[in-house]
């Protein structure tokens, strides 16, 4: 699916987020190996911990679902700045997300930061992860 297409899907996603503490609604388009395109919103608790962002909302939905390999993440924000993926996301996509894989940042703004899943993780994790296969 085409970049702009997904980015539009992930505003939407957000659109659906449960944000009543912080007011940051954040909307992930998620897209397979395959091709399937899955979304999350976040979704917040009062205990802050127990929140979940919209980006393994969006991979738990495609996992449960029986999708496996995860091509590109999209992640939209109403804040006016890129918002990537927090550690545990980075940790739960690392299991399914080849290092190549597309992370595309959208700002509410319409502006747009792509990078590789290698530029936003860790050097230790991805050397765990090799490591494992």
């Amino acid at each position: 699916m085409e970049p702009d297409e997904l980015a539009r899907r992930a505003r939407e996603a957000a659109r659906r987020s449960y944000s009543p503490y912080s007011r940051v609604e954040v909307g992930c388009a998620l897209e397979t190996e395959s091709g399937e395109v899955f979304l999350g919103s976040n979704v917040e608790n009062a205990s802050f911990s127990l929140t979940i962002c919209a980006e393994r909302v969006a991979l738990f939905k495609a996992v449960s679902e029986g999708a496996r390999g995860v091509r590109r993440v999209v992640i939209w924000s109403n804040t006016g700045f890129f918002l990537p993926p927090c550690g545990a996301c980075l940790q739960v996509l690392s299991e399914w997300m080849d290092p190549r894989g597309e992370v595309l940042l959208v700002r509410s703004d319409g502006e747009r930061k792509a990078m590789s899943f290698s530029d936003l993780l860790p050097m230790d994790l991805a050397r765990l992860r090799d490591h494992l296969k």
